[in-house]
């Protein structure tokens, strides 16, 4: 998916236990120079869903790539990234993020990360704390929080009916019209900030061979968890945003989960008129914040 990568940026492969990688760098101008490699390394995660992909946060850093070194991997199941045909599981993706940073980061890491990717980030952070330097967290979920599913839209027995759940996928994540009702009416708080750019970025990862797999593990909530159960244990120093219309998430479950771990969350900050990808609905606003937070 290099035709959706800013300039000066390209694609590289880490291989995993389940398979290769992909994640976008500096690779060419004005980006690249002899020291980049030895910058310190920023992380983008990016979040599940049909059609996910590094995308989510292309529009981001850049801002950050004359001071970091960037890595923006697609996620096992998303984007360019490997599909194994697998019942897709929550130790899948602590593994295989686990492994990409041991291998791609030469030093401990910031992680920018976003929703259900940003909760298992807690969890590796928890499990593995000598990898991470530091977490930014945009409305991070388990979508089970404190027992209250909060992703899962359609009846489980609809969702595994043999053949049904390929026209479910087929319908609402291969084709344009439904990407667009998807981004307009529930990741974004304003529809017109969605641009055909970002609908061609998500069709193109959803047609991927085989990506309905880890979309449909994502939509049955194989991967959910409560993350109340485990962020008071975490000790690296937090930044968390919200978009304050997010939906699924809502910012007062933001709240909820930081008050459980004020002492590694030294932050919180909402972000008005946005929802659960603030970075993307707004990077210019969200780049001014991270760039103030990095800072700090």
């Amino acid at each position: 998916m290099l035709q959706f990568q800013p300039p000066g940026f390209g694609h590289k492969i880490i291989h995993t236990s389940l398979g290769a990688m992909v994640y976008y760098t500096q690779t060419t101008t004005p980006w690249l120079n002899a020291t980049t490699e030895d910058l310190p390394p920023l992380l983008f995660l990016h979040n599940f869903g049909g059609g996910a992909s590094a995308y989510e946060w292309s529009k981001v850093y850049p801002a950050f790539a004359s001071t970091h070194h960037i890595l923006a991997p697609d996620l096992i199941g998303w984007g360019e990234s490997a599909h194994p045909v697998r019942d897709y599981q929550i130790n899948d993706y602590l593994n295989t993020i686990a492994e990409f940073i041991t291998q791609a980061c030469p030093k401990p890491v910031t992680v920018v990360a976003s929703s259900l990717t940003a909760a298992l980030t807690i969890r590796l952070a928890i499990n593995k704390p000598d990898l991470f330097q530091a977490l930014f967290l945009v409305c991070p979920s388990g979508f089970d929080d404190f027992g209250q599913g909060a992703g899962r839209r359609l009846p489980l027995p609809i969702i595994n009916t043999p053949l049904l759940d390929n026209i479910i996928y087929a319908l609402g994540a291969e084709n344009a019209l439904a990407v667009r009702n998807f981004l307009e009416n529930f990741l974004f708080a304003k529809p017109e900030r969605v641009s055909q750019e970002m609908v061609e970025a998500y069709l193109t990862s959803a047609q991927q061979p085989n990506a309905k797999f880890a979309a449909l593990a994502f939509l049955r909530g194989d991967l959910y968890f409560d993350l109340s159960l485990y962020i008071q244990q975490l000790q690296i120093p937090t930044t968390i945003f919200w978009g304050e219309k997010a939906q699924f998430t809502s910012i007062k479950l933001g709240r909820r989960l930081v008050n459980l771990n004020i002492d590694a969350i030294q932050n919180f900050q909402a972000i008005a008129n946005t929802g659960i990808l603030p970075h993307l609905e707004t990077p210019e606003i969200f780049i001014g914040l991270l760039q103030r937070y990095l800072i700090s």
